[in-house]
């Protein structure tokens, strides 16, 4: 009984605090305040995945997260209800702090997720295997009216909401070029740092898929935002 008691003062407890956050009563960093905006320049933490869910329906809160994400976007117009992938509050991600091959349309929280990925997983990789930057970005794309794996039933694919992008290499500053397709099968210092990337980014990301996943994700990595946590 004594031990459901404590508990119970304790649930209280922690509700009060909860609330005095909320209401600005009790002071806490915004890294640590769940309700604070997600800061992209920030070291990722605990709140992380749970800031970044909350851009999935608030333009509002997008927009002040978009400010510390050194992206560059157009936001797009809404497209019918009616048709077979409708997208809401669907940005165009023209630019990023490094280089991309295109551009690429986006989930808010995919292109957040994608700045957070540039910063804190990316760079650090290619500067602790090849003591410099990444430069550019070589994806596949991102959105696709498509169900799972282009078969003719099934569930939609998240590139469907264009909630997923693929990508399928990097640039190095001394020009150097790392291909997912030619590099992950290798044991040198491209392999290397394509598994690393692989592995940092399942911190970023909600689904990570690479070439140990199957054969059709041999040549990209796959980086979604769905409902799901995988990381293979």
């Amino acid at each position: 009984m004594r031990f459901f008691n404590v508990m119970g003062a304790l649930l209280v407890l922690g509700g009060v605090v909860a609330v005095g956050v909320w209401r600005g009563w009790v002071p806490v960093a915004d890294q640590w305040n769940p309700w604070a905006p997600l800061d992209v320049r920030a070291t990722p933490n605990l709140l992380t995945r749970y800031k970044l869910g909350r851009l999935a329906n608030d333009p509002a809160l997008c927009e002040q997260v978009l400010e510390t994400s050194g992206l560059h976007v157009s936001h797009q117009a809404d497209t019918p209800s009616d048709v077979a992938c409708p997208l809401r509050n669907t940005l165009r991600v023209q630019g990023a702090a490094v280089g991309l091959s295109g551009s690429f349309l986006a989930s808010c929280p995919l292109a957040v997720a994608f700045a957070l990925f540039e910063r804190h997983s990316l760079q650090p990789a290619a500067q602790a295997i090849f003591g410099q930057a990444v430069t550019r970005v070589d994806h596949l794309g991102s959105f696709a009216c498509r169900n799972m794996y282009n078969r003719a039933e099934g569930r939609l694919s998240q590139h469907a909401s264009a909630n997923a992008l693929d990508i399928a290499g990097f640039r190095l500053a001394d020009g150097r070029s790392i291909s997912v397709l030619k590099d992950w099968p290798g044991e040198g210092d491209k392999a290397r740092f394509l598994r690393q990337v692989r592995d940092s980014a399942c911190d970023d990301f909600n689904v990570v898929l690479g070439p140990d996943y199957n054969a059709a994700h041999r040549n990209h990595f796959h980086l979604d935002m769905g409902p799901w946590w995988v990381c293979r």
